[in-house]
């Protein structure tokens, strides 16, 4: 399950990928290992973002 301030930064990136630079977002999981949220993104699948539990973006 993810952590409130992984939350805060995955609606961050989704608002800015779909309605600023009008990028798909096509898987959006939790890692169980580190529990960083994932992000897959873009026409081309090649954009990945990370958010660390306490909401750092990587």
């Amino acid at each position: 399950m993810p952590t409130y301030a992984q939350l805060e930064g995955l609606y961050r990136i989704s608002d800015y990928l779909t309605y600023l630079a009008l990028q798909p977002i096509h898987l959006v999981c939790v890692d169980q290992r580190s529990k960083n949220l994932f992000v897959l993104a873009t026409y081309d699948e090649k954009t990945e973002i990370k958010i660390a539990p306490n909401g750092e973006v990587f």
